[in-house]
């Protein structure tokens, strides 16, 4: 079984920035597809951006968030990020990492596997 730990959210201001963590343990890291998801209150839970297993070769982002976040892993140590800049309001809620062995990759929750507990992003205006 894979497991998967958040860390990094926090209170920022608008304009600000923070790198999300996601440490995975138990499996063979490199063999798995990461993705981002956020959820805000009284919303679904929507796709940020999703990198290729491996070298992590392909990434993919949401159209909200093209060009202001980065995702990126570290297979040396078990660990993919999301580097967030240019925050605004709207960025405002829980984001989660998951994990998925599948080949074709999608923005589908149900597609991807594997979840972390998720980390609180709050963006002040």
């Amino acid at each position: 079984q894979l497991q998967l730990v958040e860390s990094g959210g926090g209170l920022v201001q608008t304009g600000g920035s923070l790198r999300l963590s996601c440490a995975a343990s138990g499996r063979t890291f490199s063999v798995y597809a990461m993705a981002w998801f956020r959820q805000a209150p009284g919303k679904d839970r929507e796709f940020v951006a999703w990198i290729t297993r491996g070298g992590g070769d392909e990434t993919s982002y949401a159209d909200s968030v093209q060009g202001r976040f980065t995702i990126s892993r570290d297979n040396a140590k078990n660990t993919a990020y999301l580097q967030m800049n240019t925050l605004n309001p709207e960025d405002t809620a829980a984001y989660y990492c998951a994990a998925t062995n599948i080949v074709f990759l999608s923005t589908h929750r149900s597609d991807w596997h594997y979840w972390g507990q998720g980390t609180q992003v709050s963006v002040s205006s």
